[in-house]
């Protein structure tokens, strides 16, 4: 079973460098390892000094790099689908627009990304894919992205192949719309699958793992809080810190000594907060770490002697568990304001909303008959209990 690190924080915290010192040390362990870089601004070419294509390059030895083209990806992946779409809405019912195909669905690119990387895992080349991520913002609406399509798509699929034999004569004359034909909805449904074993892989614990990057000032420190919070929401396993850019207390310049006190007070506060999770603290280099010779600082400073690839089974994240009769659902929400939750339930989702983040949880078919008798927080756990229906009915009466 192989190993996937997800490198991910703030715009300018140092996610490369990180990603790329982690991906040199598990070469260095003689693990054929894989760096890939999931951010537009393309920083692999930068770091490295040498120019990466859409296809793995040997870096050294055991170490390939490449910066994925997601353009490039979705236009040789998925084309009757693609077609399809582009047919539904450049047809007369929407005005005969023309459409570029990379702007209708957002995130679209994004997530043939993530299935690159998930074929990549699945072909057994590599022991170890080190990812770099895009800024907190955009990581989060990826990791999102495949749990949100395949919601949308598990509540319409079993609807459209119905809907192909009985409304495509239809719809072509009476609303002028060209449906998907049946080569499109395989593709439809290897898409579906596609995402179901995306989600497996991202959040199997034993083998994906969330690395969040920082730095001690007070903007970056609060937007890792968030963005620790919102992994958890989405259930995704944050198993490291890495407070980069660090002065040094013996720098004899009193330029600094204000700087210096102002980091200690943050890195005080990551420290408290991130207590279960390792940390690793990693010093303000006097040069800039370009090509190997830079990466192996951080190489030799930080991650020399330190297990950073072994998997941490101590970090739980949601689950539902059975008490009596009833059962719980524990969801981990770190630094989660109470009265910020919104906690419903449609159909048959739980659906969560954190401010601008919304999840829907779907609630397993042996709780279907079940409703939510409670639900509260207990330290930083949100946990929201289930009851049987005639058993809410009967305590119901018995208060009446």
């Amino acid at each position: 079973m192989g190993r996937i690190l997800i490198f991910t924080g703030k715009g300018g915290v140092g996610k490369t460098s990180m990603a790329a010192a982690h991906a040199r040390s598990s070469a260095l362990e003689g693990k054929k390892t894989l760096l890939v870089s999931t951010d537009m601004a393309h920083n692999l070419n930068d770091i490295f000094a040498m120019e990466l294509g859409r296809t793995p390059k040997e870096v050294t030895n055991n170490l390939d790099a490449f910066e994925i083209d997601p353009a490039y990806v979705m236009e040789h992946e998925f084309q009757e689908i693609m077609r399809a779409i582009m047919n539904l809405l450049t047809s007369e019912r929407f005005g005969n627009r023309e459409i570029d195909n990379t702007l209708m669905l957002p995130g679209l690119e994004e997530l043939f990304s993530l299935m690159k990387i998930q074929d990549i895992y699945d072909s057994g080349v590599y022991e170890r894919i080190i990812i770099d991520c895009a800024p907190t913002g955009e990581t989060l609406s990826l990791l999102k992205f495949p749990e949100l399509l395949s919601w949308y798509m598990e509540k319409l699929f079993p609807i459209e192949k119905v809907a192909l034999k009985i409304l495509v004569p239809v719809s072509k004359k009476a609303f002028k719309v060209e449906l998907p034909d049946q080569k499109a909805m395989n593709e439809i449904e290897r898409l579906y699958l596609k995402l179901a074993d995306l989600q497996k892989l991202l959040k199997d614990r034993s083998v994906s793992s969330i690395r969040l990057v920082t730095m001690p000032e007070k903007m970056v420190v609060e937007e890792t809080k968030r963005n620790y919070m919102y992994m958890n929401l989405y259930n995704y396993p944050v198993d490291g810190v890495y407070i980069n850019r660090i002065l040094s207390k013996d720098m004899e310049q009193t330029f600094f000594d204000q700087w210096v006190k102002i980091q200690s007070g943050y890195i005080e506060e990551l420290e408290e907060v991130f207590a279960n999770i390792p940390i690793y603290r990693v010093a303000w280099f006097d040069t800039d770490l370009n090509g190997l010779e830079g990466i192996d600082r951080i190489v030799d400073t930080v991650l020399k002697d330190r297990d950073v690839f072994s998997v941490n089974s101590d970090i739980k994240g949601e689950r539902f568990e059975q008490d009596d009769e009833s059962y719980q659902l524990y969801i981990p929400l770190p630094f989660a304001a109470k009265d910020k939750v919104d906690l419903h339930i449609s159909g048959t989702d739980v659906i969560i909303k954190i401010g601008n983040f919304k999840r829907n949880i779907p609630i397993p078919n042996t709780l279907r008959s079940y409703e939510i008798s409670g639900a509260k927080f207990v330290g930083e756990e949100l946990q929201i209990r289930f009851e049987p229906v005639n058993g809410l009915l009967n305590r119901r009466e018995e208060a009446e």
